[in-house]
């Protein structure tokens, strides 16, 4: 191999370059906020004893799990405003595509935290005369979410690693800026690998911390 790797033309767009990465960083909080929120209310939909609030709720989530989410953001930015007559700003449309994909996903995994829930719990939460949303606000959140934890990081760190396809429909995230610095340095090696070292420098922390987070609900059931 007699490729020269040269970094010199990362000089005058180490600041485009982190002009993306706020962009790729305020999908991925953002989006993390719509889906650790919406997927609660979610999971208690699909959990209704009420068929006509459980089945859309469940319709909701195969949806977003069984289709590609690229095919989920293309139509999101070019479906949506020819269906409802809707502009809205790339970066918030990025940000509902995303949201309501990590919804889906983060409402399964609330919902296995809620049917961990012993029963002698929610017994007691009714013998001591709790409302139902005393029930599910103190003692169904917070087990539940303590059980999911592992689960929503991992998701948070898969949508994280997801918004580097809204570059697709030209949001000027990190992936998207990259790209264009690529394609005008002739220095695709470098600026891609570069870009793959961010986004493994943002995920691995998260990744790690949920590993150990596992190992600690382990030993703590282990006792």
């Amino acid at each position: 191999m007699n490729y020269q790797f040269d970094f010199n033309f990362l000089q005058g767009n180490v600041g485009l370059l982190w002009d993306g990465l706020k962009v790729t960083l305020q999908l991925a909080l953002v989006s993390n906020i719509v889906g650790l929120v919406l997927g609660f209310g979610l999971c208690l939909l699909t959990l209704s004893r009420w068929f006509f609030l459980r089945w859309p709720a469940q319709m909701f989530i195969e949806f977003f799990r069984c289709t590609p989410v690229l095919l989920q953001i293309v139509w999101f930015f070019y479906c949506v405003p020819m269906l409802f007559n809707v502009f809205i700003d790339p970066i918030t449309m990025g940000v509902l595509a995303l949201g309501l994909n990590l919804t889906a996903f983060n409402a399964e995994a609330y919902r296995a935290g809620v049917q961990a829930v012993p029963h002698e719990h929610l017994d007691a939460s009714v013998a001591l005369g709790l409302r139902p949303w005393q029930r599910t606000l103190y003692v169904i959140l917070p087990q539940a979410l303590r059980t999911a934890i592992p689960v929503l990081m991992t998701n948070g760190i898969s949508i994280l690693q997801q918004s580097a396809l809204v570059a697709i429909v030209a949001v000027g995230d990190l992936m998207y800026v990259g790209k264009s610095i690529a394609t005008e340095a002739y220095r695709p090696l470098e600026t891609y690998s570069l870009i793959a070292l961010i986004y493994f420098a943002l995920s691995l922390p998260i990744a790690q911390f949920v590993q150990w987070l596992e190992r600690r609900q382990d030993t703590a059931l282990a006792r």
